[in-house]
């Protein structure tokens, strides 16, 4: 298996595992797809993502069509995507992705996490080159052949595709989601859940207890409402079941 397996594998358990967590970012997801397309999901490719991974975290169908209704409205503000770079300790670069409507705010409380746990904020392309962004899908598996799949994708992007207990995994380029969107909807294959990653180029492995130290900087930038994804270079020892 590749990076994409192992990277998956490592956050598995992380990703969306706070429930009200989860619909805060899917709800400021919602309000920036409708912004840009419209609140139409049948005409609005990054809405119709959107839907899926919220039916992936169950989240109920009414809150999703009230946060559509939300975001339609013209008094109902923008959020911005942010990224913000730095170190953590023992060397670990960090990526943070937020969407903020008043980024003076994530900008303070942004740092004010990097300082409290001994980390260091850092400028605009100080680690992003580090990351590979890439863009995923999670399809449903029944009836599908994974090495098919991996045949038929290759011609839009796919790099590593393979197969767990939550279905197909598809990863390629960012650039590649459209295509390979329209390519899964033409085709009829599910698309359970989408989404971006940025993958570590490298990573570093850590003894528990520094890797403890690493966490304690990714759960205070986790904790605030304004971030919606949080990566880094350290090699998770183990992987929770």
């Amino acid at each position: 298996m590749g990076r994409a397996f192992e990277f998956r594998k490592a956050r598995k358990m992380k990703r969306w595992s706070a429930m009200s967590k989860a619909f805060t970012r899917i709800g400021k997801d919602i309000v920036m797809a409708v912004k840009e397309g419209g609140p139409d999901p049948d005409s609005n490719s990054r809405l119709r993502a959107v839907i899926q991974n919220a039916k992936a975290v169950n989240m109920p169908k009414d809150n999703v069509e009230r946060a559509i209704k939300r975001a339609s409205d013209k008094s109902q503000g923008d959020y911005k995507e942010v990224i913000f770079e730095g170190y953590a300790q023992h060397g670990i670069a960090i990526l943070v992705e937020t969407a903020t409507d008043n980024n003076t705010r994530t900008v303070a409380n942004v740092r004010a996490a990097f300082n409290k746990c001994d980390g260091n904020l850092g400028t605009s392309g100080s680690v992003v080159f580090m990351f590979d962004h890439t863009c995923t899908f999670r399809v449903n598996a029944e009836g599908q052949d994974v090495d098919e799949i991996e045949l038929e994708f290759i011609d839009f992007g796919a790099e590593e595709v393979f197969q767990d207990e939550d279905g197909i995994h598809i990863y390629a380029p960012f650039e590649s989601f459209g295509a390979i969107q329209s390519a899964l909807e033409e085709k009829g294959i599910e698309i359970l859940e989408s989404g971006f990653d940025r993958i570590p180029q490298v990573t570093k492995t850590l003894t528990p207890e520094q890797e403890a130290d690493v966490n304690k900087l990714i759960d205070k930038l986790e904790e605030d409402d304004d971030v919606q994804n949080v990566f880094s270079t350290m090699q998770a020892n183990e992987v929770e079941e």
